[in-house]
């Protein structure tokens, strides 16, 4: 993954002493690199050691950030002192850059509070913030008003705006495939391209006859087949799995990766029933479980938003993400419940996996029609989960975010499943049902809820729901 590259903008009053900037600049860079985080910002013999504090310094920087324009992924106003309120906000007009703004000021030491030493960084980051409003920007503020940069508050501040950062840059230029008509009986599934594109996402589709017919003419010894049978065999175990579904799923999935790649697709929603068990013999679930876990997000039954809750997820934690089901009751415990999907997520969730028929469609095509779904469990551990909808009748796009944990409370069935507790787990379904939200819920192993609420509201201007607040 990318490092995420931060434009540094330091601030500084002339009435306050230089060292506090001198230091602060080495305390500040020091922490980003110790995080793994690039910076663009000016020297420390330029300006003020570095440091902004008149409009012909916030030119300067605006010139040098327009010149790594494309390397910037957001931006960190950093108040030593009081600061110049006026040149933060100019600084960033002048740049011409659309990217996050997470501000943060340094604490007075109460020992050190006269002329010499003194910040009042603590004063100087509200005018900052009012003065950013005014010019229309949107900005994030560290958890804590005044906080140290070696300080445990602001190095998950800094990492969570990294992930804020990736979110947004991610889904303002995201560009997902469509592969097949929804299943006709899933209009809850359906989307608006339009509002998507409004937000940056573009969507491009492939009819599966299209994906079908190309791999039906690709040759057994194939060099992209061969790869990509290796790949499916090196990933799950595959015992007592045909010879002839394996080679057509590498098929199937060489074509995918070529159409994706000549598109630039990074994600997928695929029809996943019933055409490719009737007219391919084969279930995908398997191949869209290895792209989830390669940071390809895939999902179900052409669910567009959510594969773009997936991708979210994924942007925010760095991890793979899953789409699933929100699908039972757990017994009698009204914040327990159980997640399922017939075989698709990543072997991130489901380390014991192997790959199998299909339980439910075999039903209805035998099982020698669906094998390439896989079959595990989730273990214990923590849990959060997010989805994107556009709510068509109102114009706007509409998002709820949370965390949880998987459990390890027996479950005796079939596909890859986990059971989750979630506190309020009642409150959030009837607020899911309630707003017309879509039965599948991506969920990721990592904490992403205040990450993703900050991008989907503050950045993106989305309507968002942040359970248990």
């Amino acid at each position: 993954m990318k490092k995420i590259c931060l434009g540094v903008i330091i601030t500084s009053r002339d009435t306050f002493p230089a060292h506090l900037v001198i230091q602060a600049r080495k305390d500040i860079l020091g922490v980003m690199d110790e995080l793994g985080l690039e910076s663009v910002t000016l020297d420390e013999g330029q300006a003020v050691h570095g440091a902004v504090q008149s409009y012909q310094q916030a030119r300067m920087c605006a010139e040098l950030f327009k010149k790594h324009r494309d390397e910037i992924d957001g931006i960190l106003v950093v108040l030593p002192n009081f600061g110049d309120e006026k040149s933060i906000p100019d600084t960033i007009k002048l740049s011409g850059l659309d990217v996050p703004i997470l501000v943060q000021a340094f604490p007075d030491d109460m020992d050190h509070l006269d002329v010499s030493n003194r910040r009042d960084a603590y004063c100087g980051k509200i005018s900052v913030c009012s003065n950013l409003r005014q010019y229309g920007f949107a900005y994030s503020v560290t958890s804590l008003h005044t906080v140290k940069p070696d300080s445990v508050s602001f190095k998950q501040d800094l990492k969570d705006f990294a992930g804020v950062c990736r979110v947004v840059k991610g889904l303002r230029n995201a560009r997902f495939g469509a592969v097949g008509a929804r299943p006709n009986p899933f209009s809850v599934v359906r989307y608006s391209e339009k509002l998507l594109q409004e937000a940056g996402i573009s969507v491009h589709t492939a009819d599966l006859s299209e994906i079908l017919g190309d791999a039906a003419r690709l040759a057994d010894g194939d060099t992209a087949v061969k790869h990509e049978l290796d790949k499916i065999k090196g990933y799950l175990p595959t015992d007592g799995v045909p010879g002839e579904s394996l080679l057509r799923m590498a098929k199937f999935s060489a074509v995918l990766h070529r159409w994706m790649a000549d598109l630039e697709i990074q994600a997928t929603a695929l029809q996943c029933w019933t055409s490719l068990q009737r007219n391919y013999g084969i279930n995908v679930c398997g191949l869209m479980s290895m792209m989830s876990q390669e940071l390809m997000p895939s999902a179900c039954e052409v669910d567009i938003t959510g594969v773009a809750s997936m991708y979210a997820l994924q942007l925010a934690t760095g991890t793979p993400s899953a789409i699933s089901d929100w699908n039972n009751n757990y017994g009698d415990d009204p914040d327990k419940c159980i997640l399922f999907h017939c075989g698709n997520w990543p072997k991130h969730f489901v380390p014991d996996a192997k790959m199998t028929y299909a339980d439910i469609l075999a039903t209805s095509f035998g099982e020698e029609r669906t094998y390439g779904a896989v079959d595990g469990r989730t273990p214990a551990g923590p849990m959060s989960f997010a989805r994107i909808s556009t709510d068509d009748q109102l114009g706007m796009i509409r998002t709820y975010v949370g965390e949880g944990s998987f459990t390890d409370d027996p479950l005796d069935t079939f596909g890859t499943r986990a059971v989750v507790q979630v506190p309020g787990l009642q409150k959030l379904l009837h607020y899911v049902v309630m707003n017309g939200f879509e039965h599948h819920v991506a969920m990721s192993s990592q904490p992403s809820s205040r990450i993703l609420a900050e991008a989907f509201g503050n950045y993106l201007g989305w309507d968002v729901y942040v359970h248990g607040e």
